[in-house]
């Protein structure tokens, strides 16, 4: 029998008799054959529309149990040890009644969690008590366990949340945010193996069942408490509600928390607003979708300007403002950062940088990838969706469009297939298992940045006699958890990849970097300074005068790294042999080398494509 919970055999012949009080279908030793101290008798006692509060106390309580019964409880042992019987009874009301308190109180983010939030006085608890209290048998018990099963998927909503904000600084979306599931478990299997993603998959499920199990029988447990103690129960409801109302009137607070909270009552209703939201966005994001400046244009007026050059667009994973703005990363940033452009000016390139915002921080890189190609914000999955199965043009269409450039991505980070693929128009896409790596997986970055570039350039940009290129890069080893780190080695050392092997066993353990947040911090930064230096390397290495390279990050990292900063500016920097190139974006008030100033312009990154081709187009 559960601790929580007494067992009933009531037949429908029985129906609106007794409800046991204990755990057990039996009376308490210690109430056994005498009244009910509220009132109550020991006997059964028919529900009517007219019984006073103290019959239908007693109509709660158990009958005596016959000579000849089944013993009680565990076998006997509730009588045999009525005291320690009753203990138990005792602590896990109480512990049923701190579940239930906790479940109303808790936050839905981590950092909001301290002593003060669960001191507060929920008005949704006070004001279940006295509908329980006010409902007949039948209709409080039902409503009892509704209650608990809905109370158990709040807490539940709650959790998610909690881990929504420390990923993507951000709720979980009701109506959108379903796929994220299925890319979290393909995250845990890439990173943790097989078994870790099975044992992390059960551990959930077998918390959320828990979860509404144990809120259930406890708001069950509760309800049959205050009944069996109504005058006690319908006292301290009142002197509840009218301490709430004071509270809430005078604006009493511990500290910056409110005493008075209607706080689940306000998240269900934010909830509800972001499903209406959800459901409307659709509708306008069509109507967004429709218009494109772009649209009528003949190709032989598009990218006028880049014409006979390669143009390089490469994403950055998790290359956010903070790499550059965060005092315990900005040194080290710096030095790279003009490391490269140093070295960049003297193999003959400039370059010029800004700043863009992205439309989502921590995860969903491919809604930042196609956000900056198409010109749209792709802020959710419904709106990847849409776009992918529409005939909206992105950058890459436009390039492949002209019939003046070949058009590949480089995508290391796509393991399998990849439907959405065929949207962006590309000649040929090579994966990571197209690029000729036999090294290991660091995490969950299948391939290491210099390995992809410089398959990049074997493959396509090295070969003899070539039309211009248009490449789509996307970098993955800045990818959480980043840990452990490839390092640069020579170029001419890279050969199969084999060679990383070496270079992952002398890496950091994530597991042990992940129990300090500036350890984390630390590797971070060692994964964006890697990144650069593999791009800005080859740059130096294998561009030439036709060579344009546009470089930028795709989101800020996780909050851990960002240390609570929920803005989402990523750098971008455009690099290029040819002057005529930049002076095209002169007007655009860009920093001079691989940094933006902090007050360097800053645009959504929806704004990017028309930017770019109406300067390089006839009229730039």
């Amino acid at each position: 029998m559960s601790l929580f919970t007494r067992s009933r055999q009531l037949s429908d012949t029985t129906e609106g008799k007794a409800e046991p009080d204990d755990d057990t279908g039996t009376a308490d030793p210690d109430d056994t054959g005498t009244a009910d101290p509220e009132g109550g008798t020991g006997t059964d006692a028919p529900e009517s529309a007219t019984a006073t509060p103290a019959q239908e106390a007693a109509s709660e309580q158990p009958p005596a149990a016959p000579p000849g019964a089944a013993k009680p409880g565990w076998f006997g042992w509730r009588r045999r040890s009525p005291r320690a019987a009753r203990g138990i009874s005792i602590g896990t009301s109480v512990l049923a009644g701190a579940l239930v308190l906790f479940a109303l109180l808790v936050p839905n983010r981590i950092e909001k969690i301290e002593f003060a939030s669960f001191v507060r006085i929920p008005a949704e608890g006070v004001l279940l008590a006295g509908l329980l209290l006010a409902l007949p048998p039948k209709p409080r018990r039902i409503t009892a366990a509704v209650t608990g099963v809905f109370l158990g998927l709040v807490t539940v909503l709650k959790f998610v949340d909690m881990g929504f904000y420390q990923i993507l600084a951000r709720p979980f979306d009701l109506v959108l945010d379903w796929i994220l599931i299925e890319n979290g478990t393909d995250f845990l299997r890439e990173t943790f193996g097989r078994t870790g993603q099975v044992l992390a998959v059960a551990g959930v499920i077998v918390l959320f069942v828990a979860v509404l199990v144990l809120t259930t029988l406890a708001v069950v447990r509760l309800t049959h408490l205050m009944v069996r103690h109504r005058p006690v129960a319908a006292r301290t409801t009142l002197i509840l509600g009218t301490a709430w109302i004071t509270c809430m009137t005078l604006g009493v607070q511990i500290g910056t928390v409110p005493i008075a909270t209607k706080g689940n009552a306000e998240f269900l209703g934010n909830r509800v607003e972001q499903v209406r939201a959800g459901l409307k966005d659709a509708r306008v994001f069509e109507k967004q979708a429709s218009v494109d400046a772009f649209a009528k244009t003949p190709p032989d007026q598009l990218l006028t300007g880049l014409r006979g050059k390669d143009v390089l667009f490469t994403f950055i994973e998790s290359y956010g403002r903070v790499a550059i703005d965060d005092p315990a990363m900005a040194k080290q940033t710096d030095t790279v950062l003009k490391e490269g452009t140093g070295r960049l000016k003297a193999a003959g390139f400039e370059s010029r940088s800004g700043w863009l915002e992205a439309p989502v921080t921590g995860a969903g890189s491919w809604l930042a990838h196609s956000t900056f190609l198409s010109g749209l914000w792709i802020k959710n999955q419904q709106r990847y969706r849409s776009l992918t199965t529409s005939d909206r043009m992105t950058l890459t269409n436009y390039f492949g469009k002209t019939g003046a450039w070949r058009t590949v991505g480089i995508v290391p980070g796509v393991r399998r297939a990849w439907p959405e693929g065929k949207y962006f128009g590309l000649d040929h896409i090579y994966d990571s298992e197209h690029l000729g790596y036999h090294g290991p997986y660091f995490s969950w970055t299948p391939v290491p940045d210099q390995f992809s570039m410089e398959a990049f350039e074997r493959l396509e940009h090295g070969k003899k006699d070539r039309e211009p290129i248009m490449a789509e890069i996307i970098l993955a080893s800045s990818h959480n958890p980043w840990s452990p780190i490839a390092k640069m080695i020579d170029w001419n050392d890279l050969g199969d990849g084999s060679v990383f092997h070496r270079i992952k066993k002398e890496g950091t353990d994530p597991t042990e970097v992940w129990k300090d947040p500036e350890k984390v911090r630390t590797e971070y930064r060692r994964a964006i300074e890697y990144s650069i230096r593999s791009l800005t390397e080859w740059v130096e290495r294998y561009g030439d005068e036709d060579t344009v390279l546009v470089f930028l990050g795709d989101h800020q990292p996780v909050p851990t790294v960002t240390a609570g900063d929920t803005g989402k500016d990523v750098p971008v920097t455009i690099v290029a042999h040819d002057k005529k190139v930049l002076d095209r974006v002169a007007d655009w008030g860009w920093t001079d080398g691989l940094k933006p100033a902090g007050n360097a312009p800053r645009w959504g990154m929806d704004k990017f494509r028309d930017r770019f081709m109406t300067a390089y187009g006839p009229q730039g």
